[in-house]
């Protein structure tokens, strides 16, 4: 999406005043989610095929064992994300190969991931995006999930 604004996730209320209440977690997901445009199941399976994109999975064991994996997605625990996604990090995955890149995160539901490519959005990768719906959507759009 081009001339996206990066999200403000780690700043405080709206402004920062004292007397200020501070976000919600929905106040909060509206806010990050407007600074990137969304994928829908098809959309994202779509920019993999295409090669477009890297379908990164940080849900967290349990539900990979549950529900199953989307064929040829990056799974990366949520806690080692950044780390693992940040192109000048000595930790990064192998996949991690530019600030250009297209990364869509897919948690279990399509909440987690926003926060999580928000994050990203802050290590400059301005593509990062998330899965509407998460690994639970493309489930239910019956697209490609192994065991």
């Amino acid at each position: 999406m081009s001339g996206a604004r990066t999200p403000e996730v780690f700043g405080a209320g709206r402004g920062g005043g004292a007397d200020e209440r501070p976000a919600g977690v929905d106040e909060l997901l509206e806010r990050v989610r407007s600074g990137f445009e969304r994928l829908e199941p098809r959309e994202a399976y779509d920019a993999d095929l295409a090669g477009d994109a890297l379908l990164v999975d940080i849900r967290y064991a349990a539900l990979r064992e549950r529900d199953g994996l989307i064929p040829g997605a990056l799974v990366v625990e949520r806690n080692e994300l950044e780390w693992r996604l940040d192109p000048q990090g000595s930790h990064r995955a192998a996949k991690a190969t530019g600030h250009d890149l297209r990364v869509v995160v897919i948690c279990d539901e399509g909440y987690a991931s926003s926060l999580a490519a928000a994050s990203l959005h802050q290590l400059g990768l301005r593509r990062a995006t998330d899965l509407v719906g998460g690994f639970q959507a493309w489930r239910a759009a019956g697209l490609p999930v192994t065991s």
